[in-house]
């Protein structure tokens, strides 16, 4: 029987490589089962409001590289996936949780109960109904400083706020796609680089959605790894209160 890596041996090996083994064995079916495992990542309220392009054609994806600057991590992929955030969809998936939220509390009128369903009755289309700024947006922010005053109140509730909470969880995700190639062998590279506007016509993404990020995937040529690991010491980023 083969033992599958550790966890701890996983976030050890995985690295950002900047170059593939273009004559390597690739397998498209781990792609699919990473992504499987990355739709299981946390996400903000559950909304899911992630997507997922996979490309695989070689003709898409030599277009898709240059648009992500020529860099050597996307020319010699296998595969490319642009992970992208899905803001107009708010309504579908809040429904779908307020139907879940019922059924699971099928014939229960308890406190629990009514603020479940509350908040994805009410608490998220006021979060999320903000596609004009406007006084709306103003009239919540005012709303989260006056309740504010006397009690702990959330503050990010403007459309930039919710926006920037759509792409943490697409970056939850992104992560978990990543750590699920390595522990099938597989590496992969996040780009930031690349020109968004080209990237969504090439694939035709909605014009409404965000690029999150792109990620490359492959098997590590020799070459690919430009240099050691290296991370700031512990006492600079962790605190204790």
């Amino acid at each position: 029987m083969i033992q599958s890596p550790s966890l701890e041996h996983i976030l050890n090996s995985r690295r950002s490589v900047r170059k593939y083994d273009t004559e390597a064995q690739f397998d498209h079916n781990a792609v699919n089962k990473a992504l499987e495992l990355a739709t299981l990542s946390p996400n903000s309220s559950n909304m899911q409001m992630w997507a997922f392009h996979r490309v695989i054609s070689e003709d898409k994806r030599q277009k898709l590289a240059e648009i992500c600057m020529g860099q050597n991590a996307a020319k010699t992929a296998n595969e490319l996936v642009v992970v992208t955030v899905t803001p107009n969809i708010w309504q579908q998936r809040a429904h779908m949780n307020a139907e879940k939220v019922r059924a699971a509390f099928a014939g229960r009128e308890d406190t629990t109960t009514k603020r479940a369903l509350k908040y994805y009755d009410s608490l998220i289309p006021t979060l999320y109904n903000n596609d004009k700024i406007g006084l709306r947006g103003i009239a919540r922010k005012l709303f989260s400083f006056w309740i504010g005053r006397n009690k702990p109140m959330v503050r990010e509730v403007s459309k930039e706020d919710v926006r920037v909470c759509l792409h943490k969880s697409a970056a939850l995700a992104a992560m978990t796609f990543m750590l699920s190639m390595r522990e099938q062998g597989y590496d992969t590279c996040p780009m930031e680089g690349f020109d968004s506007l080209r990237a969504k016509q090439l694939l035709a993404i909605d014009a409404r959605h965000e690029i999150t990020m792109i990620i490359s995937c492959g098997v590590r040529a020799d070459d690919g790894i430009y240099g050691e690991r290296h991370r700031v010491p512990l006492s600079e980023v962790v605190f204790k209160h």
